[in-house]
């Protein structure tokens, strides 16, 4: 009951005439209703992504890893509604970058460019890894194969991989090989060649891609065995001399250049790349990674263009990219003890 504006008598609160009290149950349900907006706008623009997303690439500034990252990211920054931005984090064989990327928050928004290296290679070559490369990460999708180029500058005697061979036999302890870092492909796939051909090679690492094939044009380093896109121009324009392919088939980008095993040689490593995030990102956030990253990669122009440079899109579901990591792990065991490569 209620007491009138116009005096003592009481009324029911349902009355009309009762101000401010009309329709309770209606003026109960209007209320929540709009208790819980403030709560729901917030809900909104908290949906992710809502902010930038970093893009953390812990290779060298225009090697492969960073090229995939820088063309990937164009298409998720309009697929999300946000940037997508690639930040170079090179050093100790990518251990610099994918230490921060572990220990990133698990928001979703930090990702991060896996490899053979950080992904495979690093747990056989580091005795104190400052992450796991299986419990630290979650993945999102492959995004590409790599094969490498087996190139030496044009200043040295070879044309061929058997040459080369012959030459290094004859100047045993003088021929360098780079790569971008312990643990790449470039030096895994090199340790191999020289094992397998029964040459003596020293290994340079560096973290520039660009400084390692400045110092081999400048015949500091004999050999690289550099992925395709790093040194596609500069062998198509003859300042490199490309001998062989180290995948197991011929590349569109080089038809001519013959693989390691028509050359002779039964060397076989191909490099590869995905995308990964810290451990602990919610399942929903992954999934739409998941989706965003296949979709692009499956883009028929950001495919062409990732094959001009010489790679392979490789679009995979998260449980296939798993499965790939496991497997290149097991095999480069195998591989690190037979060559005795080591980082430390």
């Amino acid at each position: 009951m209620a007491r009138s504006a116009a005096g003592n008598r009481m009324m029911p609160l349902t009355d009309p005439s009762a101000s401010g009290f009309r329709l309770p149950r209606r003026g109960l349900l209007a209320a929540a209703a709009a208790a819980t907006l403030p709560k729901a706008q917030a809900f909104a623009q908290d949906a992710w992504p809502s902010r930038p997303i970093r893009f953390v690439n812990p290779g060298p500034a225009g090697g492969a890893g960073d090229v995939l990252a820088r063309l990937l990211a164009e298409r998720l920054s309009i697929r999300l509604g946000q940037p997508v931005v690639v930040e170079d984090r090179p050093g100790a064989g990518t251990n610099i970058g994918m230490t921060n990327v572990a220990r990133s928050v698990p928001d979703g928004y930090t990702v991060g460019v896996g490899s053979i290296a950080s992904n495979a290679v690093n747990k056989w070559l580091y005795k104190n890894l400052p992450f796991d490369p299986e419990k630290d990460f979650a993945p999102v999708s492959m995004m590409a194969l790599v094969p490498n180029l087996m190139v030496v500058p044009p200043s040295l005697p070879v044309r061929t991989v058997r040459e080369f061979v012959e030459y290094a036999k004859k100047h045993r302890g003088q021929i360098n090989f780079g790569s971008v870092g312990a643990g790449s492909s470039q030096h895994l796939v090199g340790a191999q060649f020289a094992l397998t051909t029964g040459i003596e090679m020293s290994h340079v690492p560096y973290t520039s891609s660009g400084q390692l094939n400045t110092d081999m044009l400048e015949g500091r380093v004999q050999v690289l065995f550099q992925s395709i896109s790093a040194v596609a121009e500069m062998a198509k324009s003859g300042r490199m001399r490309p001998l062989a392919v180290t995948g197991s088939e011929r590349q569109p980008a080089f038809p001519e250049v013959p693989t390691l095993q028509e050359a002779g040689v039964d060397v076989t490593a191909t490099g590869w790349f995905g995308m990964v995030t810290p451990a602990g990102v919610p399942e929903p956030i992954l999934e739409r990674l998941n989706k965003e990253v296949v979709a692009s990669l499956n883009e028929p122009e950001l495919r062409a263009r990732i094959i001009e440079l010489g790679s392979v899109p490789k679009p995979s579901t998260r449980e296939e990219f798993a499965q790939h990591m496991a497997r290149e792990t097991a095999r480069w065991r195998d591989v690190v003890k037979a060559t005795g490569a080591t980082a430390e």
